[in-house]
């Protein structure tokens, strides 16, 4: 059996889908919980893996030429595993594997900043700019709109098999209704939303580390280590 890989992460949509990679690939890992809200993304154990103090990050003790390898940036990390384990989660053929990677992008430059945007200014933020929640809202729907188009065309987004592109977006569309979408406006987001969250590997996936999921607000504290001075303090 392969050493395990390390995974530095935390329960995020960005953590998540790692965790559900790993998961579907069948690869063993071990979890190295940095919990964001305390600052474990400055520890200096973190910052040798990831310049960047974003989780996640892993570390493989088998990586390429079967030397240790580091690497951060959850598509890239995926991206990583399926072409480590062969995985058909990353397709073959050429088309099909860029537009794969097209969907991945997609969501890389679209779904997850915004998305973040949104629960930034709608939920985090101490001071309420109804220009900034609105512009954010709006672009929410507008990116589930889009893919409202594709997924009624497709049954997943880079075509007929499930991959990389839909284990990427999944987890930033689940728990809608924080953002403020009924998923059941969206009929083919919520059947492939559905299918994705009825696969084992997923549900274990998005159990990594669930007992650490934010719910409720943030503390002041929490505030200031990810959006203060201590974000952008020189290291």
């Amino acid at each position: 059996m392969p050493a395990p890989i390390q995974v530095w992460t935390w329960p995020t949509p960005n953590g998540h889908k790692v965790h559900i990679m790993l998961e579907e690939v069948g690869l063993p890992y071990e979890v190295v919980p940095i919990n964001i809200g305390k600052g474990d993304q400055f520890r200096p154990e973190f910052l040798a893996i990831t310049p960047n103090h974003r989780i996640p990050a892993i570390v493989d003790p088998e990586g390429p030429e079967g030397k240790p390898f580091t690497l951060f940036e959850s598509a890239a990390i995926n991206i990583y595993l399926a072409e480590k384990t062969g995985s058909a989660l990353l397709p073959k053929d050429p088309a099909t594997r860029y537009r794969c990677l097209e969907w991945t992008m997609f969501q890389m430059g679209g779904v997850g900043p915004m998305f973040g945007q949104y629960n930034h200014f709608a939920n985090y933020a101490v001071e309420k700019l109804p220009y900034a929640i609105e512009r954010y809202t709006n672009e929410v729907a507008r990116l589930h709109r889009v893919l409202e188009k594709r997924l009624e065309a497709s049954p997943y987004l880079a075509g007929p098999d499930y991959s990389i592109a839909d284990i990427c977006t999944f987890p930033w569309i689940r728990n809608a209704e924080r953002r403020g979408i009924d998923l059941a406006t969206y009929p083919a987001v919520k059947r492939w939303h559905d299918a994705i969250a009825g696969r084992p590997a997923v549900q274990r996936g998005v159990a990594v580390l669930a007992e650490n999921q934010r719910r409720g607000g943030m503390t002041d504290a929490e505030r200031e280590v990810m959006f203060g001075k201590t974000q952008f303090a020189v290291r």
